[in-house]
């Protein structure tokens, strides 16, 4: 219960993250005098804590299944005739509508393959229950970057690979260069526009061929691998292409409004459309569907991309949504921009976490909000005030007239949203 967001994805990558910065913290404390005995780390502790997190949630999961009466029958599933599901190849159930929601799955790439020993995937390095003494990581997308950060921060030899021009591919690029510059100054080796050509395993680990923009080759040896090219949704052998549903060239199921396929009484939801592969969308787009099949007045009749928040969890945090400015200039659109660092607002000094910034991107002509970018501490609760904002058609004096409690680090929004005429007061 609870899928890959719950089981093998957000939830346990998170209490991993989370029980890394506090390791990471103990800095602090020695520099006030407490001397502190980083010698007896137990990370399969660490990772049980993780899993019992996960047990926890599941648990209310099934009790508020239970709660509301709705029945649920572990097995395999096909779509097997209008309105009929089999279950392990028996057991029949019938229903006027179906809800499809298989999820995803780690992308395997030839010469890349999982064995979750030497070359571990996203649920594999969650499985993980010792530290290895060096980690390659081939991908620099959230899992990527967020692992990357975990493992460094419990002491494990980083090196972090991106084929695209930087990290944190679709986000904004002046958010991720705070980050990048955080995340080597950590010791961590990032590598961007270099490929993986090559991956050999022995029993010392594993050996990649790394080819860097320039054509020059390098030979890399770790001690494991992760590896998080991407992700390919779970619709084969589901019988939806028998019933009519159609799939695009990736596998990805083709859906209207309210999620409804092109058979009819078959909907899709999550990681198996086209939509954002992100656990809050799917959660969304659930609640969407069964609001329509209940005769309901749904809040959306689909997830407009524009409006969906973006969460990077590793420290600083990375934010953000709607238009990027790479987006905007290769659009060749004028926007109106205004950034405002963390180290102007005075809470971010005052709890040692200076380094971030604030960046908006509005319409030159009416000050529509188009997007939002942010990277700091506590960047992923940050920005939906200015999410809000965008969905309420709030004006940038609308929210940088709004008094806000100081010393905080939202303040930061505010100073962001005044300099977009020009009006910030600490900037």
């Amino acid at each position: 219960l609870g899928g890959v967001c719950l089981n093998w994805g957000c939830i346990p990558s998170k209490n991993l993250i989370h029980q890394a910065e506090m390791y990471h913290d103990l800095d602090r404390m020695e520099a006030v005098g407490v001397q502190i005995d980083r010698s007896g780390l137990d990370y399969a502790a660490v990772q049980a804590g993780s899993r019992q997190v996960v047990k926890t949630l599941t648990g209310g999961v099934a009790g508020l299944l239970k709660r509301n009466r709705v029945e649920y029958i572990r097995g395999t599933a096909k779509i097997t005739g209008k309105g009929e599901v089999t279950v392990d190849g028996s057991q029949k159930l019938a229903a006027r509508n179906i809800l499809v929601a298989t999820g995803s799955r780690p992308m395997s790439v030839p010469g890349f393959e999982f064995d979750e020993q030497r070359v571990l995937s996203s649920s594999g390095i969650l499985a993980m229950t010792e530290l290895p003494e060096s980690l390659l990581i081939l991908g620099a997308g959230a899992i990527g970057v967020e692992f990357a950060y975990v493992m460094n921060s419990f002491g494990v030899q980083v090196i972090l690979v991106e084929a695209l021009d930087h990290i944190l591919p679709t986000q904004d690029f002046e958010t991720c260069a705070v980050l990048d510059s955080e995340l080597r100054r950590s010791g961590i080796d990032v590598r961007v526009k270099t490929r993986a050509e090559k991956l050999v395993r022995d029993e010392q680990g594993i050996t990649a061929t790394l080819l860097a923009a320039d054509g020059a080759a390098e030979s890399v040896s770790a001690s494991k691998a992760l590896v998080v090219f991407g992700r390919i949704p779970n619709t084969q052998g589901l019988g939806l292409q028998e019933m009519g549903v159609k799939l695009d060239e990736r596998g990805y199921v083709q859906v209207g409004d309210y999620g409804q396929t092109s058979a009819a009484g078959i909907y899709a939801i999550g990681d198996i459309t086209a939509t954002p592969a992100l656990a809050h969308v799917a959660s969304a787009e659930g609640e969407m569907v069964v609001e329509h099949l209940a005769g309901l007045t749904p809040h959306r009749q689909s997830v407009d991309p524009d409006l969906v928040p973006s969460a990077i969890y590793c420290e600083p945090q990375v934010a953000g949504f709607g238009l990027r400015e790479d987006q905007a200039l290769d659009q060749g659109r004028a926007v109106k921009k205004s950034v405002f660092n963390y180290h102007g607002a005075g809470k971010t000094i005052a709890v040692g976490k200076p380094v971030g910034l604030v960046k908006v991107l509005c319409d030159p002509q009416s000050d529509e909000l188009l997007g939002a970018h942010i990277v700091g501490h506590n960047a992923t609760e940050l920005l939906h005030e200015l999410l809000l904002a965008r969905s309420a058609e709030l004006l940038p004096e609308d929210v940088g007239g709004m008094i806000h409690a100081h010393p905080t680090i939202s303040e930061a929004i505010v100073e962001a949203m005044r300099g977009v005429n020009g009006k910030p007061i600490h900037g």
